[in-house]
C-alpha cells in the first residue's frame, strides 16, 4: 500500500490482560528476576523505534513472522538479537535500548493506553476517524496480504456500526486453505 499506510506500533501485554493477580499488579513492575512470557518482544519493538521507520518496520515484521510463522520463541533474547541483526539494525544501540529501564516503562505506558481505549486483545486496530477494531485472523498467502487488509479496513472503517463479527468455531478455519 506504500505511503498510503502509516502505521504507528504500540505495544499491548497479554499476560497483563490474561493475570490473575489482581488489578494493581503488572507485569512491566516485576523486575529482572519476572519471567515474562512477552515483555521481551515488546521491548525489542519499541527498542528498534529509533532506528529509524524503515528498519523499525522490517524489524517488527520479522518479528510477527518468527513468532506467527516460523513459531520461534521470541521469549529468548539470542532469537531477539538474530531476528534484530537479519533486519539491519546496530546491534550495539538496539541493545543498549533493550536494557533500558525506559524502554519497558514506555511498553508499560503503552498498554495503559490501550486499556483506556478498551482494548482487550492483539490486534487491535486503532483509526484515526473509525472505533478501535480487534481481528483475529491467519497469516494470509503473501499474494492475498494486500486483499485481505483492504477487505479489513472496509469493514472497521466503513460503518461504526458493526460491533462484532464472529465464525462459530469449529469448523473455523478448516477449510480456510482447502481451496488454493
Amino acid at each position: 500500500m506504500g505511503d498510503d499506510l502509516q502505521i504507528t506500533w504500540r505495544s499491548f501485554a497479554l499476560e497483563q490482560v490474561n493475570s490473575k493477580e489482581g488489578d494493581d499488579w503488572k507485569a512491566w513492575e516485576q523486575g529482572p528476576d519476572y519471567e515474562s512470557r512477552g515483555l521481551l518482544a515488546l521491548c525489542a519493538g519499541e527498542a528498534s523505534k529509533s532506528q529509524g521507520d524503515k528498519l523499525h518496520n522490517k524489524f517488527f515484521m520479522n518479528l510477527l513472522e518468527a513468532r506467527h510463522v516460523d513459531r520461534k520463541d521470541v521469549r529468548d533474547r539470542e532469537v531477539i538479537l538474530e531476528i534484530a541483526r537479519d533486519s539491519g539494525l546496530d546491534l550495539e544501540k538496539f541493545e543498549k535500548e533493550l536494557d533500558d529501564p525506559e524502554t519497558l516503562k514506555k511498553v508499560g505506558a503503552d498498554h495503559e493506553r490501550a486499556a483506556e481505549l478498551g482494548i482487550f486483545g492483539t490486534p487491535t486496530f486503532v483509526f484515526e476517524d473509525a472505533p478501535p477494531t480487534f481481528v483475529k485472523t491467519y497469516t494470509p498467502p503473501k499474494e492475498e496480504a494486500v486483499d485481505t487488509f483492504k477487505h479489513f479496513l472496509a469493514l472497521s472503517m466503513g460503518s461504526k456500526l458493526f460491533g462484532e463479527i464472529k465464525r462459530p468455531q469449529p469448523p473455523w478455519p478448516r477449510g480456510v486453505f482447502d481451496d488454493k
